[in-house]
């Protein structure tokens, strides 16, 4: 069949979830593929989502007033500040079909979030990607110079997905001044939670000075509900009229709602897990770097080894071992940190793996 399609998506392949691990027989198999959060809901968090079950029946709230009001009076903002989405890739598309219209251009680093470009594509706009900076963080002055007229939204992906790479406030303030005011700066902070950088851009306080600014949370990686899908944004009341227009109606579940709910009045809580999964972090990135391996420094529940022409030998031996990661074929590898038994395989693999990769040029 000749079935007709949107110019462009022909040359994108389908957003690829992180693939599970294989088994192998005396080791048990992690999930380091997708950057999830390793421990099952707070007991609160699911008491509010099994209390919610029994209404599956009917239609969630489309408005979600109860949480709007809970984000916004966790930012201090008002609830006109704030759109709702099946997760923050879902408002990230809200965004672009808000305000794109075909041929326009969406600008973001690359390499970043593998969504960008494809939900710039899906909205009928021209994806825009800069490369990276030899450091690994976001250009910031090759984007810049890179903005036409045509240019309606960027990304900055702070900490970046999948390197770990933070930008600094100056940085970010300095880029930001030099965007033209009707042009939409999108801060996706879906690992701020991680984020321990001092001078690191904060996205409520780019929010607050620059009316342009809009930034994105998730509740799928911190908050551990990643298999709810929900996400949102902080930005202006006249985007966010028009991110609600676009929005899939109903596309935030009961379920979803109740549990973001219960996880921001547990956020005390959901913080201890938050501090050993950094400490985690530290580790491996200690031990990795002790082992000889090519890894990035990283605010994020993940890290990034730069492995380059190297990377399918490496990703072979971590899934020989039972883990599965995220391989980007001759670039480089992103491992999710788990639990501690499951770092304390990586580290396994990187001491096998310390003869198989020399120090890179």
């Amino acid at each position: 069949m000749n079935i007709p399609h949107r110019a462009g998506l022909e040359n994108f392949p389908p957003y690829r979830q992180g693939k599970a691990p294989r088994g192998i027989d005396g080791l048990r198999a992690f999930k380091l593929s997708s950057n999830e959060n390793p421990y099952p809901p707070l007991p609160s968090v699911l008491a509010a989502v099994t209390g919610a079950v029994a209404s599956i029946n009917l239609y969630p709230e489309m408005a979600a007033e109860d949480l709007t009001r809970a984000i916004a009076g966790r930012w201090a903002v008002s609830p006109d500040n704030i759109g709702l989405g099946a997760g923050s890739v879902e408002v990230a598309s809200q965004i672009i079909h808000a305000v794109t219209d075909p041929g326009d251009l969406v600008m973001f680093p690359w390499r970043s979030f593998e969504a960008y470009p494809l939900l710039a594509t899906a909205a009928g706009a021209t994806p825009q990607p800069v490369p990276l900076a030899a450091n690994g963080s976001h250009d910031l002055a090759a984007m810049a110079a890179a903005v036409t007229p045509r240019t309606r939204v960027i990304f900055i992906c702070n900490p970046n997905n999948p390197n770990g790479a933070v930008l600094s406030a100056a940085a970010v303030e300095t880029f930001i001044q030099s965007v033209p005011s009707d042009t939409v700066v999108v801060l996706d902070e879906a690992y701020v939670h991680f984020n321990c950088d001092p001078d690191t851009a904060v996205g409520i306080d780019m929010f607050r000075k620059y009316p342009n600014v809009a930034v994105l949370h998730t509740f799928s990686k911190a908050y551990g509900l990643a298999g709810l899908r929900l996400g949102y944004a902080i930005a202006a009341p006249e985007l966010v009229i028009t991110l609600r227009k676009v929005a899939v109606p109903f596309g935030v579940t009961a379920l979803a709602q109740q549990a973001a709910m219960a996880s921001l009045r547990a956020e005390s809580e959901l913080q201890e897990r938050i501090d050993v999964l950094v400490t985690e972090r530290r580790r491996v990135h200690a031990a990795l770097l002790d082992a000889g391996l090519p890894v990035l420094p990283s605010e994020a529940n993940f890290l990034w080894l730069d492995s380059r022409d190297r990377t399918g030998a490496l990703a072979g031996l971590f899934e020989d071992n039972a883990l599965s990661i995220r391989a980007f074929p001759g670039e480089g590898i992103r491992i999710t940190i788990g639990t501690p038994e499951a770092n304390d395989r990586i580290l396994d693999v990187a001491r096998q793996a310390a003869s198989l990769l020399a120090p890179l040029p």
